[in-house]
């Protein structure tokens, strides 16, 4: 079953998807997708690791860091899923914030060792 939609877009919006009208329930279906990754717990996990990194804390709590379980089983979904070939462009972009996070935190944490001295 289908449905028919109607929307308000602007002029310019109007001309980029010029090129791409018959293609746009899939346009519609990846930005719902996209919205819908963004509310998801896990990745706000990641956001609050990075805020936590943008309020520069002490050296012993960046070592303390650690991924929520959820975003840990979050991460190895998407790890298992890309290992077997069977991820979706949106899957592939939030394991790769994932994996940026998880860099940056990586970064912040030999930092982190190094300014405690290496004494742990």
């Amino acid at each position: 079953m289908s449905k028919k939609i109607t929307v308000k877009i602007s002029d310019d919006l109007d001309h980029e998807l010029e090129y791409y009208r018959d293609r746009m329930p899939e346009i519609l279906a990846r930005g719902l997708a996209a919205v819908q990754m963004s509310d998801q717990p896990a990745f706000h996990d990641a956001i609050v690791v990075l805020d936590t990194l943008a309020q520069q804390p002490d050296p012993h709590a960046v070592l303390n860091l650690s991924p929520s379980p959820i975003l840990q089983d979050r991460m190895g979904e998407l790890l298992n899923r890309s290992k077997s070939g069977q991820l979706s462009r949106e899957q592939a972009l939030e394991l790769e914030r994932y994996l940026t996070v998880e860099h940056l935190v990586r970064l912040a944490k030999g930092h982190a060792y190094h300014r405690v001295g290496g004494d742990m």
